[in-house]
């Protein structure tokens, strides 16, 4: 009975863990949307050069990532840089295959994929480590 007790409880625990990781990403697509309508606004406004935008885009994907670690590592409260970690890499391949649902296929080069990969990464971990 106590094999079934503690089952029970890991489970429970995994079910934790999915809906903290849940909540994160959550806040990091939510912090995204934030960033990109107030770039969307500025490239109206202003006329931003292509540059710019690319720019205000990579600093959007560390921006909501950090922040999506951020809330993570507080959740978790243990291995902080680990879960932001996989925050940032979870991030990303969502967004990755969000990109490949809507285009069919691999939009841009290895080297920005990779980029965009390392950014996130590391973004969700800095936020991890700083919670």
């Amino acid at each position: 009975m106590d094999k079934i007790k503690d089952r029970t409880a890991g489970g429970s625990a995994i079910g934790q863990k999915a809906a903290q990781v849940i909540k994160a990403l959550l806040c990091a697509y939510i912090v995204t949307g934030i960033f990109l309508l107030i770039l969307t606004l500025l490239l109206y406004k202003l006329g931003l050069s292509e540059e710019n935008v690319n720019a205000g885009i990579t600093l959007t994907y560390v921006i909501s990532t950090f922040s999506g670690g951020f809330v993570m590592g507080k959740l978790c409260g243990s291995r902080k840089f680990l879960w932001g970690l996989l925050m940032g890499v979870l991030y990303f391949a969502l967004l990755f295959l969000i990109s490949l649902g809507i285009y069919h296929s691999v939009q841009g080069e290895l080297t920005g994929l990779l980029t965009t990969f390392l950014l996130c990464a590391g973004g969700g971990m800095l936020g991890g480590m700083m919670a």
